[in-house]
């Protein structure tokens, strides 16, 4: 019952028997004989979900600090984090579409009942951690934009569970459009955003080259690795094998390279439209806070306010709000998605969706609602921070598995990762788990 069906030489045949996301399995047809737009256009939605983890409420402080405080400098450590992205979320493409498994089915299988389980823990971990952040951020942006008290705030985003709900039920390309037109608004608040500042277009281009100030200066240093540590987001990976599989491709050696071919290439696009996101949040910071001389600003109501008496019109601050709750809400729909994956193919079992999202949102709410109740809005910004501190600590279980398995023969046949892209991907690895390990460090030890 649907399953991958490949050469014995190509490839494992997929034992699993039954996909996650079983209501759009399969479900959107690619067109046999059609025009290259059109099959763009076919594989068109996968990425911009994913996409949406590049650009979520959890990686806005580290933008925000890091031009506040060095300018356009830090430009460059976002391409380069942008560029890391892109190459995973690619051989995530590739493995979902070659083995018609997700990463979680896979790790079920490859390891051990005891590995897994854990594996399945931190997974779970991970999920909760990246509901809490979309929990705040929408928290925050209801209470920026309305004067709604964090407290209800956060209630309030309790009740997208029915909308999620509602919209599982009407198919992929409803929620992938609603995605896309979320990250629209984002974009277009922050072109304005960008249009009010007038920033200095020589400097930000001098911001893309990397500067040795990097490894000299300890402070530049740290937010560096903060914003490359909040880059790569470890539920992106289950999330994109599992998605692109909902594209009914021919199961052939032939179909599955073309597959892999345009949904790479959709998933590169979108994010680029994240790394957009990311760069002009750093350079509104820095053309606004740090050309005023406000070089410590990290917290998002600090820039809300910030906005509208620096670039002399409220508009500003609006559309930073604006662009805050959009990024909360499409983050709550992939985030579902996500943890959905995750369950269901550690544990091969089903859970009727209104139940699991409802477990995992009061795990999420529960500790938001206390800090709220308790600490107000300071301790709403710290348990920001250690949501994506918790995240970091996933990001390892998540990547090596990924790499290892697209580089192996036996999983992949020929579509393995060949020497060069080995070699490229276990540095890439090395590199995001020793900074994040770096950033654990730094936040318990020497802070």
């Amino acid at each position: 019952m649907n399953k991958q069906t490949t050469n014995a030489d190509d490839g494992w045949k997929n034992t699993a028997t039954r996909p996650t996301l079983p209501e759009v399995y399969r479900s959107l047809n690619i067109p046999k004989n059609g025009s290259w737009f059109r099959k763009v256009l076919a594989f068109l939605g996968p990425g911009y979900l994913v996409a949406v983890g590049y650009m979520d409420p959890g990686n806005w402080a580290t933008d925000l600090a890091g031009g506040s405080m060095f300018g356009y400098t830090l430009l460059s450590v976002i391409f380069i984090s942008n560029l890391m992205a892109i190459l995973l979320q690619a051989l995530a493409v590739k493995f979902g579409i070659v083995t018609g498994q997700d990463l979680a089915q896979a790790c079920r299988e490859r390891y051990s009942k005891p590995v897994a389980f854990g594996l399945w823990i931190l997974a779970e971990l991970m999920i909760v951690a990246t509901d809490l952040a979309e929990v705040l951020g929408a928290a925050i942006a209801l209470n920026l934009l309305f004067g709604i008290p964090l407290f209800v705030g956060v209630l309030i985003t309790v009740l997208d569970v029915l909308l999620i709900l509602l919209l599982q039920n009407k198919g992929v390309r409803l929620i992938e459009s609603i995605v896309i037109g979320l990250i629209s608004v984002i974009g277009i608040c922050f072109a304005v955003e960008l249009f009010l500042s007038k920033p200095d277009m020589n400097e930000v281009l001098g911001g893309f080259l990397p500067t040795s100030e990097l490894l000299t200066n300890p402070e530049m240093l740290y937010i560096a690795m903060g914003i490359l540590g909040a880059t790569v987001m470890p539920h992106n990976l289950y999330l994109h094998t599992s998605i692109v599989q909902t594209r009914n491709f021919e199961p052939t050696k032939q179909g599955m390279r073309e597959a892999i071919r345009f949904a790479t290439l959709d998933s590169t696009i979108a994010l680029l439209f994240a790394f957009f996101i990311n760069g002009a949040i750093l350079i509104l910071a820095a053309s606004t806070f740090h050309q005023a001389g406000h070089t410590d600003v990290a917290d998002l109501a600090d820039a809300y306010h910030l906005l509208t008496p620096l670039l002399g019109t409220t508009l500003a601050s609006i559309l930073f709000g604006v662009a805050l709750l959009a990024s909360g809400q499409n983050s709550t729909l992939t985030g579902t998605l996500s943890g959905q994956i995750i369950m269901e193919g550690f544990l091969n079992i089903r859970l009727k969706p209104w139940l699991r999202r409802l477990i995992t949102r009061a795990v999420a709410v529960v500790p938001a609602i206390i800090v709220t109740a308790v600490s107000g809005e300071k301790g709403t910004t710290e348990l920001l921070v250690l949501s994506q501190v918790i995240l970091s600590l996933q990001l390892p279980f998540a990547v090596v598995p990924l790499v290892k398995f697209t580089s192996d023969k036996k999983i992949m046949g020929s579509f393995a990762n060949p020497l060069w892209l080995k070699i490229l991907a276990w540095l890439v690895t090395a590199i995001i788990v020793g900074l994040n390990l770096y950033l654990l460090f730094s936040t318990f030890v020497q802070r």
